[in-house]
């Protein structure tokens, strides 16, 4: 068995073995060349000491990145490669890193600190494949194995039970029932996890390729309880509805794998719906509705969000979504769509349309998509007219309103939005001599109202 490796690789190799040193390269890159996908990143370990990798490698840019855990990245052609010393790890005090870090010369010591068996392979040309945990025949078996004991893997780092589930959605691998059941006896240990590490998990999963796959999951062995608590409320919740065949859980997951890769798209599919039993009533005639639960919801994906540490930029445009998501596009018009427009823009609209495609695919059979794609129709035309749709494509601004004797202040701000909605009427109004005919009368309108009060 050869892998391929980069030839920047090669040369750190050659450069260890010429210095007398072991090297490899392991984890991940081993692991997706094995299955045919490419590596993100290639990491070396190697039998070398941390400050005589500094030395060997003075001919090259060297950063000492982890070096008091052994660990320097090598810069080669502009790429970074981080380089390892072979080590054991002292008692994980806190679920998440090691109290102490001691240096070995034994490969297999390394590779048996190592979470799963798939990540615990080693390589190089001289050796070939190093699998002493059987890593090679989980991943023919699409297997998620830990090295050794899993209440331990664990109990050292507790972020890699959600890191099994990620695997096992990314690479569409069964987790081994060993494994499972250890995830739901230790699933508590994750809240000893940083938010941070827990959201780059998340957002790996889903963004593969079926997304439910991985939040089910989560579900299943009670992970979810530690993430985003709020999804236990929608599972098994019956709708009720005639517009619905699934409860509200299964209904979020068909409308999840119906989005495209996009992190805010999928985030707002998987949350679109996380008011509903908040919201629900049920009338008369036994018919559920669930009144205001787009706003309900909207507010309770940013808190979701924010206790995640998602940045304001995403927590912002996944709120819009979901306030939005069940906007009566048979009602759209020229105008709504401008609106829609100039408050989400143009990469917000885009996904909210996707999203409610989406949401109608996860919905009762048969779908009807005629209104959304009417209004996907409206907006393409709109931007293919390059009609203005912002205060800036205005042929005016706050000077030339100064210039006609408007102050700064409330009332330009004002002017300024009533003549966009002018020219969202009536695009042929957008020519300077006609909206400062347009911004004097308002501005008289609103000093005679405010000397009449």
């Amino acid at each position: 068995m050869k892998i391929k490796i980069p030839e920047e690789v090669e040369k750190i190799l050659n450069t260890l073995y010429k210095n007398g040193f072991q090297g490899y390269v392991v984890g991940g890159c081993v692991r997706d060349t094995l299955l045919g996908r490419i590596p993100n990143d290639w990491d070396i370990a190697t039998n070398a000491k941390p400050n005589q990798m500094l030395n060997i490698f003075k001919d090259y840019k060297v950063v000492p990145t982890g070096i008091k855990h052994g660990t320097v990245t090598i810069i080669v052609n502009n790429k970074q490669f981080e380089v390892t010393t072979y080590r054991i790890e002292g008692k994980y005090s806190d679920n998440r890193r090691p109290d102490k870090v001691e240096f070995t010369d034994d490969l297999e010591k390394d590779l048996s600190r190592r979470d799963f068996t798939i990540n615990a392979m080693a390589y190089n040309y001289e050796k070939g494949l190093i699998d002493p945990y059987n890593g090679f025949s989980d991943l023919l078996d699409k297997k998620v194995k830990c090295v050794g004991n899993p209440d331990k893997r664990f109990e050292e780092d507790a972020l890699r039970m959600i890191r099994a589930v990620r695997f096992s959605s990314q690479l569409d691998f069964e987790i081994d029932e060993a494994v499972t059941m250890s995830i739901v006896k230790n699933s508590k240990l994750v809240r000893n996890i940083s938010k941070e590490r827990i959201k780059t998990e998340l957002n790996k999963i889903l963004l593969s390729n079926i997304p439910s796959n991985g939040i089910k999951t989560l579900v299943d062995t009670d992970l979810i309880d530690y993430i985003i608590p709020e999804i236990r409320e929608i599972v098994g919740f019956k709708q009720y509805s005639p517009y619905h065949d699934k409860d509200v859980f299964y209904h979020t997951m068909t409308t999840l794998d119906n989005t495209e890769s996009d992190l805010i798209l999928r985030l707002s599919a998987l949350l679109h719906d996380i008011a509903k039993p908040r919201c629900f009533t049920i009338d008369k005639y036994n018919i559920g509705h669930f009144y205001n639960h787009c706003v309900v919801g909207a507010e309770m994906a940013e808190e979701i969000l924010k206790k995640l540490k998602y940045d304001k930029k995403t927590i912002s445009s996944v709120k819009m979504l979901i306030k939005n998501h069940m906007l009566r596009l048979n009602e759209i018009t020229a105008k709504t769509v401008k609106r829609l427009i100039n408050k989400m823009g143009t990469e917000n609209v885009e996904r909210l349309f996707k999203l409610q495609i989406a949401d109608v695919k996860g919905s009762k059979y048969p779908h009807d998509f005629s209104n959304i794609e009417k209004a996907v129709d409206l907006y393409k035309k709109i931007l293919s007219e390059k009609e203005p749709l912002t205060l800036k494509d205005l042929d005016i601004d706050g000077y030339d309103l100064i210039e006609i004797g408007i102050p700064r202040g409330r009332e330009m701000g004002i002017i300024l939005k009533k003549l966009l909605e002018k020219v969202f009427e009536s695009p042929e109004m957008n020519k300077k001599e006609l909206l400062i005919q347009e911004a004097i009368f308002i501005y008289n309108n609103i000093r005679e109202k405010t000397n009449l009060s």
